[in-house]
């Protein structure tokens, strides 16, 4: 594995830096020693995720986004460098799958907004057409089109700065359901 910093920033990416005064800063944390794998937290991360922003390159040079979901833990763990997913039916464009068929090149932003975190990650990926039931069965089981396999090759964390906090409507109904039952207590006291 290599440090994000070896493949995000690049000599252009550098001179940025220079001019608006973070290169020092970024040039020191290169120094120290890449991870050899996903950390246990980050394992632990994106096996719990429920969503993912997939971005992948044309042939032309142009990015494509991509969101993919599921249930939490649709991401699944092969080992400590790679990670996979079922394709699930959409809506057919295949522009992803497209980008992939001459790009295995990708980045990924795996976002926690309550927590207000997210992981990046760099990464070669491959689309595996009819995976066989066996890899089916490990990332959920259920009808795919298709799996798509990434080796990271780097990642890190982002800042939580301006990550505006959002939440899943069991997250809003657990916080909420105290309430609920404190207002039903209070109108039970209340009825003759």
């Amino acid at each position: 594995m290599q440090h994000f910093a070896d493949i995000a920033f690049t000599d252009a990416v550098q001179q940025r830096q220079t001019t608006d005064g973070s290169r020092e800063h970024y040039a020191a944390a290169a120094t120290h020693a890449p991870p050899a794998a996903l950390g246990q937290y980050e394992q632990e991360f994106l096996t719990a995720a429920d969503s993912l922003y997939l971005a992948t390159v044309n042939n032309d040079g142009w990015p494509y986004i991509q969101h993919r979901g599921g249930p939490s833990g649709f991401v699944g763990l092969i080992d400590d460098t790679t990670i996979a997913w079922l394709e699930r039916s959409g809506n057919r464009q295949f522009v992803t799958a497209g980008n992939l068929d001459v790009n295995d090149k990708v980045s990924i932003f795996v976002m926690d907004y309550p927590r207000r975190t997210r992981l990046k990650l760099l990464g070669r990926a491959k689309r595996i057409d009819n995976p066989d039931a066996a890899l089916v069965e490990r990332l959920g089981g259920g009808r795919a089109n298709a799996a798509v396999v990434v080796t990271i090759e780097a990642f890190d964390w982002n800042c939580p700065k301006f990550i505006t906090p959002r939440y899943t409507e069991e997250m809003v109904q657990a916080a909420i359901e105290p309430l609920q039952q404190r207002i039903a207590e209070l109108e039970a006291q209340r009825s003759p």
